[in-house]
Parts: structure tokens; sequence; C-alpha cells
């Protein structure tokens, strides 16, 4: 099977040098500058996992694609996706799967209007990964797993085909019939972290140390819930018991990294985690009174319009 994952940087780049070290036919669409370091340095991984150092690395330039590929791994960011999109074209065929780990559901809109529902699969992972200066990616923290899916929901032949393909090759890769429901439940928690942290700057447990921290994130966490649930994907029992122990604990360090985006002065998601929840909400997220979630995505486009005075 012909892996073609698009672009080699935190997210991409650990997932496909994962695969490249159990052998498996993996090639990285990359820029020239990337392709030069990688052909320098290698693709490096740091990671509690184990390191790696991998030499020889297929990679690719997006005027250099001349077949299709079985998958498409797409991981990039949500401002990035049309650039993305214009690079990978040239390698969807009839029979190629696009397997984006995107959070949120407008890159599913986007991809499926592009290429058609049928070669589009549902798909998310659960890592905190970066890149260092010198262009190694740096796996932060145990978590390594990637769920993915019929958009439909079931069973198929190719996903089963993907699954074996992703086993034994040192995270942890899931296949699931109901891929869609755990998208969502997804969005509701980052969109519930990232609307907080940012609103507040502050880590978990110093927003929950103030007066109305607590009252803030579960109302705020009540409102994506109802997104979620006007479009179908009332959240679960078992999400509920993770989201309450990650937001609600007590002196917890965890930030979104959107929150961090803002202090690096960096570009956001605002626009596909929030904006695109707010206008999935339904009468609740569109009337005259102002709901949390507009607060806070109206206090992220403020930063990034004055970001954009700025430059």
């Amino acid at each position: 099977m012909r892996i073609l994952v698009v672009g080699a940087g935190a997210v991409g780049g650990y997932f496909g040098g994962r695969l490249v070290q159990v052998g498996r036919d993996v090639t990285f669409l990359v820029r020239p500058a990337r392709a030069a370091q990688l052909k320098e340095a290698g693709l490096v991984i740091r990671s509690p996992h184990g390191d790696a150092t991998l030499r020889d690395v297929k990679t690719v330039l997006a005027d250099g694609i001349t077949a299709s590929f079985d998958v498409v791994l797409l991981s990039c960011k949500a401002y990035h996706l049309d650039d993305a999109i214009a690079s990978f074209a040239p390698a969807v065929g009839p029979n190629t799967a696009i397997l984006p780990l995107l959070n949120g559901m407008r890159h599913i809109d986007v991809l499926t209007q592009k290429f058609g529902a049928s070669r589009v699969l549902g798909g998310q992972c659960v890592i905190a990964a970066t890149l260092n200066a010198a262009r190694e990616i740096v796996h932060l923290n145990d978590m390594h797993a990637m769920t993915f899916g019929e958009l439909a929901g079931g069973s198929s032949e190719r996903v089963r085909a993907i699954a074996a393909q992703l086993e034994g090759a040192g995270f942890d890769a899931k296949p699931a019939d109901n891929v869609l429901q755990q998208m969502w439940e997804k969005w509701v928690f980052l969109a519930s972290l990232a609307a907080s942290t940012c609103l507040y700057r502050a880590a978990v447990g110093d927003i929950l140390s103030t007066p109305d921290g607590r009252k803030l994130i579960e109302g705020i966490l009540a409102e994506a819930r109802a997104v979620s649930a006007h479009n179908g994907h009332p959240v679960g029992d078992a999400f509920e018991g993770r989201a309450n122990t990650v937001l609600f604990t007590e002196g917890s360090p965890m930030t979104a990294s959107m929150m961090r985006d803002v202090e690096n002065h960096a570009p956001t998601e605002a626009d596909h985690i929030l904006g695109d929840l707010i206008a999935r909400g339904g009468d609740a997220q569109q009337g005259d009174a102002l709901s949390l979630l507009r607060i806070a995505y109206s206090h992220l486009k403020a930063y990034a319009a004055r970001e954009a005075r700025g430059a």
C-alpha cells in the first residue's frame, strides 16, 4: 500500500516516521526546504516511546507527483487546508482514500466537495508533538493514538486494509464504526478547552482557582455539547467522564494549543474550531444574546485583527 503523508511536521512526521520504521511504503509530500533538511539530517523523532533518526526517507514535491497513492494521510493546520489540497490533488486517483487528522468538521465538507465522499474517511488523532529549532519532531507525552473509519459508519474492506498497514507501527491505531461520533466528541472537548484557556490566557488549574472559573468552563462545555446534540451527536457517558477529569482537575497545567499559538503571536484555528461550531449551533448560537462560545470566538478574532494590524 502506497501512503502519501502530506507534510513532515509534528503530527504527520511522527505517524509517518513510525510507519517508515516498520517498513511501510511511505512518501512525504514536502516543500523544497524541508526536503533538503530531511536529506541532510534525516527525519528525527524524540519520544518517550523511543527516539529515531530515519535516513533516506522518500520525499516528493507537489510538482513531482506523477501517480496516485492508495492513502493520503493529511494532518495540516486548518488554515493551510486549501494549499494542502492543491499540493496533493494529483496524488488522488479513483481508489485513493484520504484520511484527514484535522479537528472539527469543516475540512470534511471541503474534502468531500473537492474529491467526492467516496474518497474521504473520517479520522482523528491524540498526540502532543512539536518541531524544535532543529526541525526534529518532539513527542511531548505518552499519547500517540489514531482513530479512523468510514464517514457513513460501519466497517469496510479499505478500512480493514489500512488498519493492517498501521498495525504494529508503534502507535495506537483503531478503526471505528462510529468515527463521526468520536470526531464530534473530540471537537466538543477541544472547543471547550480552547475557549476557556484562551479567554483567561491561563491553564485549567488557574481558571478553576478564580471565583467563577468553574462556572465558565461548565457553561462553555454545555454550549458545545448542545451544538453536538443539535447535529445528531449527543456526547456519551464515557466522554463526560474523560472531559470532567481533564477540564475540572484542580491545579491542572493543561492548556489548549490554541492558547499557546496566541502567546507565540501565531495564527490560530479559531475559525475551524470555534467559528464553525457556532455556525452549526442553530438558534441557540445565532440569537441576539451573546453566548460564551461567541464571546471566546470574538476574543480570538480581535487577537487576529490586532496581529494583522501590527504586521
